[in-house]
């Protein structure tokens, strides 16, 4: 028997990736920038160039602990003199003679005249005589001064998301401070006099506000400089103040609920008034309504309420729009196939992306299975997974043992 098609789908839905291609073209890319100390830097977006002030490494040094020598005087000599030490910090201080050698340490100075560097366990020292065994060749175990960074030369590039790697870089040629884009400032708030904040006590038909939560994470995850305005009262006076103030103090306003068709509140009535805003039908599966336009001089998104498809839509649409707007180039994420494990149910009619954890069997092979019930409300399903299985529009029901689609989070937001 045939597959039947998605209740809840309808024509002229939007593709994801059309809608992608769709929002990347309202943003510019940021045009401020501000020097911060190297201590802040990390998670922001390099505003310019930077070139290295010395040579890296600075010195010839030893690539690991042993015996420096002149390679040269093994042809005549089958022992060295041991004539003093090298260490980091602490350089040989004495004259270089033929026949001699030193106990040198990992990255300890090279001293000049000397040329090739035999570990340790390749050595046999006596008080103050070495035999070096089994030598390799001249310049052996030797990091050259420049020859992973020139004076002059460009470490790293505009646009480079400065991480841990990164700062342990810009220590290491003497960067101290740095300049970088402005970050972006987001401004969010929640809708409904039924919303409670957290730790508060329940009355019939009142719910916590968890979205909020979720955002915020989202948010600083991406290192994003938010601002939370709580929950905002169903109030058309009360809500056309928020929108205003957030349109103010952000570059973008980022709200969830109120967005879908024939919802009976204030927010879509004040957006329209206030703003220029899209509602949009999208073509995905959890996350269907979702709104997008200007207010003020600030980007608007607004996201379903449902948790889920609020998360899903800000992970598809609203972080590929923040990269932008930091600076940082729009990088397909990274997909692969895997094995489902169990059955899959699917209305063809719209792209879903339901919750996996994806892992590995004993034979090596990717495999993933879903985190239970996949409904838009069930936020459990996000906190348990690792990754999305992308199902196409068209697929239905999928058995056991197909392969399919998945998706890993990106570990900067989940």
């Amino acid at each position: 028997m045939p597959t039947q098609a998605d209740p809840c789908s309808q024509p002229n839905l939007i593709q994801p990736d059309e809608a992608i291609a769709l929002l990347l073209k309202q943003v510019a890319p940021p045009d401020g920038s501000e020097v911060v100390q190297l201590t802040h830097a990390l998670g922001r977006i390099l505003a310019e160039d930077l070139t290295s002030a010395i040579d890296l490494p600075p010195f010839d040094n030893s690539a690991m602990d042993g015996y420096a020598f002149r390679f040269d005087d093994l042809s005549v000599n089958k022992s060295l003199t041991l004539i003093g030490q090298s260490f980091a910090g602490h350089p040989f201080q004495g004259e270089i003679t033929p026949n001699t050698c030193i106990r040198i340490m990992t990255g300890a100075p090279l001293p000049f005249g000397y040329d090739t560097v035999q570990m340790q366990e390749r050595v046999d020292a006596k008080e103050q005589t070495v035999v070096i065994e089994a030598p390799k060749a001249k310049g052996a175990n030797l990091r050259y001064r420049g020859e992973e960074i020139k004076t002059g030369g460009k470490v790293l590039s505009r646009g480079t998301l400065i991480g841990a790697a990164q700062m342990g870089v810009l220590a290491t040629i003497g960067v101290s401070q740095l300049r970088v884009i402005h970050q972006v400032k987001v401004a969010f708030f929640s809708t409904g006099d039924e919303l409670r904040p957290v730790g508060s006590e329940l009355s019939p038909g009142q719910i916590y506000d968890s979205n909020r939560y979720t955002i915020q994470g989202l948010l600083s995850r991406a290192n994003i400089d938010w601002i939370d305005l709580g929950v905002i009262a169903d109030d058309p006076e009360a809500i056309r103040h928020a929108f205003r103030d957030a349109a103010s103090r952000a570059d973008m306003v980022l709200t969830s609920g109120g967005v879908s068709v024939g919802d009976a509140d204030y927010t879509k009535q004040i957006l329209n008034e206030e703003g220029e805003i899209t509602f949009w039908r999208l073509a995905i599966k959890p996350g269907k309504p979702f709104a997008f336009g200007h207010l003020g001089k600030a980007v608007f998104c607004g996201l379903p309420g449902n948790p889920v498809s609020s998360m899903v839509t800000f992970y598809k649409l609203v972080w590929p729009l923040l990269q932008k707007m930091q600076g940082l180039p729009h990088i397909q994420p990274l997909q692969l196939k895997a094995k489902l494990k169990g059955d899959l149910r699917k209305f063809p009619g719209r792209v879903e992306y339901q919750r996996g954890i994806l892992s590995h069997n004993e034979q090596g092979e990717a495999e993933v299975s879903l985190t239970g019930g996949q409904g838009s409300g069930m936020l459990t399903s996000m906190s348990l997974a690792n990754c999305f299985v992308i199902l196409n529009q068209e697929q239905g029901d999928t058995p056991n043992g197909t392969l399919v689609t998945v998706e890993p989070f990106n570990s900067v937001l989940c």
